[in-house]
């Protein structure tokens, strides 16, 4: 695995979750918060260069992280896959390197295939950062930053006490490994995982947690609904029966969301599947925090690229 902290102990990239110490996931969150609360220096990054390297669509992520460095002074170079060298025979690697010799120090980096950004990372100078923005099912770890300080917020610091729920489809979800690693290392009192047998890991990522099929019995008193996107294609995959079914079965509609706890919150990475895995009541109401999250990923975003590209 790739070293995420340089030798003075600075975070150097953010390519997973995995093992990254608690303290480390506390300070961001906690910068993160202060930039929300306070006015961020609009010349913290100034001179530096960032670009946003997806090999991936992306709306959400790429927005978030290109606000995040315009908002701290940063210049902002976007990639697009479709129109770039890469249709030609030009490798990710190669695309990289050339970018970096333009005086790039930080990418932001998309891709399908599990592990492509620690391969980038293994790569790059010495001095140049990547952030892994999503690669195949691997890690996405500052959206599972972003869940956390929206957790946060909604019940506080201290998450021992917390009852987590995260549904859906878990097998072929970075979103949900990352959420379960930052989970684990904030001291969740009880992690509980649910979805259709076909779409559950059978590796390690569950060690620990309440594992079940059923969506009504895991929703008894949670404090947090974590909801996963729902892809289509594994209906061709023959993992889902119908969308109606996986409705029916794993949809959370306002009679479900009565079974958790009365003050509990549903998040959601977007985009959303109305209808498939969220009904509309739901999303767009009280307990739902899903736009506070699309708010709280453009700090998170900020709190990590100070973090990596910040002059001492």
């Amino acid at each position: 695995m790739i070293a995420q902290h340089a030798s003075d102990g600075r975070l150097h990239h953010l390519l997973t979750l995995e093992g990254v110490p608690r303290e480390t996931v506390v300070a961001l969150l906690d910068r993160a918060q202060a930039l929300m609360d306070g006015n961020p220096d609009p010349r913290a990054l100034a001179g530096r260069a960032m670009c946003t390297l997806f090999f991936e669509p992306s709306t959400r992520t790429r927005l978030s992280f290109q606000r995040a460095a315009q908002r701290l002074g940063a210049d902002v170079l976007n990639f697009d896959a479709s129109t770039s060298s890469t249709t030609k025979g030009e490798t990710a690697r190669d695309t990289l390197k050339t970018i970096e010799a333009m005086g790039v120090q930080c990418f932001v980096v998309r891709a399908a295939e599990d592990g492509a950004v620690a391969a980038l990372a293994a790569a790059a100078a010495p001095g140049t950062s990547l952030v892994n923005a999503g690669d195949g099912r691997s890690a996405h770890p500052t959206q599972g930053l972003l869940d956390m300080l929206t957790l946060r917020q909604a019940k506080g610091v201290d998450f021992s006490a917390l009852k987590v729920l995260v549904v859906g489809d878990v097998l072929h979800s970075r979103v949900a490994r990352s959420d379960l690693h930052a989970l684990r290392t904030l001291g969740a009192g009880e992690i509980r995982v649910c979805a259709p047998r076909a779409l559950l890991p059978g590796d390690g990522l569950l060690s620990g947690c309440t594992v079940t099929t059923d969506f009504d019995a895991a929703l008894d008193g949670v404090d947090a609904v974590m909801l996963l996107r729902l892809q289509r294609e594994r209906m061709v995959e023959g993992l889902v029966d119908s969308l109606e079914d996986y409705h029916r079965d794993y949809g959370l509609t306002p009679r479900r969301l009565r079974r958790a706890a009365g003050d509990a919150v549903v998040l959601h990475p977007g985009p959303m599947n109305r209808g498939i895995e969220i009904d509309d009541t739901v999303a767009d109401g009280p307990q739902s925090l899903v736009l506070r999250q699309v708010a709280n990923g453009v700090a998170v975003r900020m709190a990590v690229l100070e973090a990596l590209l910040a002059r001492a």
